[in-house]
């Protein structure tokens, strides 16, 4: 089983969703977040005073899925969320040892 963490930006996230939900990806956890990589922020006036925005709104998607649907789920996020521009936002993954249904008590893939 893996974890994928996905970082993107909020306007794609519909999009993303509609992808995953597309190859038969149920579940997963959002959260909004923020932060900034090679973007650094930018400046914005607000009632005429000018201040920098250091830390840009992103979405984090998180999903634990089993091994052989991870690379289609790659796929279809960076197919979603692809703008061309900078702060299209990054995929982590990472390897998960144990998964565990609170409600049934099931445990492993049988819990995803």
């Amino acid at each position: 089983m893996k974890k994928i963490e996905a970082i993107i930006k909020p306007f794609k996230l519909d999009e993303v969703r509609e992808a995953l939900s597309g190859i038969g990806i149920n579940g997963l956890t959002v959260t909004e977040v923020k932060g900034f990589g090679r973007q650094k922020g930018h400046t914005e006036l607000y009632r005429g005073a000018e201040y920098v925005v250091d830390f840009l709104p992103k979405i984090k998607m998180e999903m634990v899925l089993a091994n052989e649907l991870v690379e289609s789920a790659i796929d279809a996020i960076i197919k979603a969320s692809h703008t061309g521009k900078i702060g299209d936002g990054k995929i982590f993954v990472s390897s998960v040892e144990q998964v565990i249904r609170i409600r049934t008590g099931e445990t492993g893939e049988a819990a995803i």
